[in-house]
């Protein structure tokens, strides 16, 4: 098969995933992070809206903390590390709920892990208009990791993290470096 027929079909594949991704419907809210109605994820995205996320941070028993590499198909920073488990509040949805969603989605943690609300960051720029709530919980299950989501996952001790950020920030989400910069600062 030539190889270009393969890239191409990969390409439409990823041109699915993104149209299907940009018809979500969000919250659209604003700067006190007050519900103003709805608006769609690409709207969102393209025109600078402000809207909600969440971010969760999986810890074990040995105190590590779980990172997931984005798939190449993400329309936003593909083939980067990024928290454990991350997405958009859906319009009607809580965050609390949103984060329980997204654990189940990316790494199949399902039930109870005892979630905790951290902290919240405002949105910005630097956040994608964002208004992002971190939760951690811990978790020492097997994780079943979403390959539409995550070509690679792995377990890191804080410390760990915090050298491979200062080494190479480039490899990981914008997203990731701010809300553990705030994490390691609040711990």
């Amino acid at each position: 098969m030539p190889l270009n027929f393969i890239e191409n079909t990969l390409q439409r594949g990823a041109d699915l995933t993104m149209a299907s991704t940009d018809n979500e419907l969000l919250y659209l809210v604003d700067e006190h992070d007050q519900v103003l109605g709805s608006c769609l994820r690409g709207d969102a995205h393209r025109q600078g809206l402000r809207h909600r996320a969440v971010h969760v941070l999986v810890f074990n028993a040995a105190g590590e903390v779980f990172l997931q590499k984005r798939s190449a198909h993400k329309d936003v920073n593909p083939c980067l590390w990024d928290t454990s488990s991350a997405g958009h509040v859906d319009f009607g949805e809580s965050y609390d709920a949103s984060a329980m969603r997204e654990l189940s989605e990316e790494l199949g943690i399902r039930g109870e892990c005892g979630l905790e609300y951290l902290f919240k960051i405002q949105a910005s720029a630097l956040t994608g208009w964002e208004f992002v709530q971190v939760y951690q919980c811990r978790f020492d299950g097997e994780l079943t990791l979403n390959p539409d989501e995550i070509v690679e996952g792995r377990w890191l001790a804080p410390g760990v993290l915090d050298t491979l950020i200062s080494r190479s920030p480039d490899d990981f989400t914008r997203s990731l470096r701010t809300l553990w910069h705030t994490f390691r600062k609040t711990i």
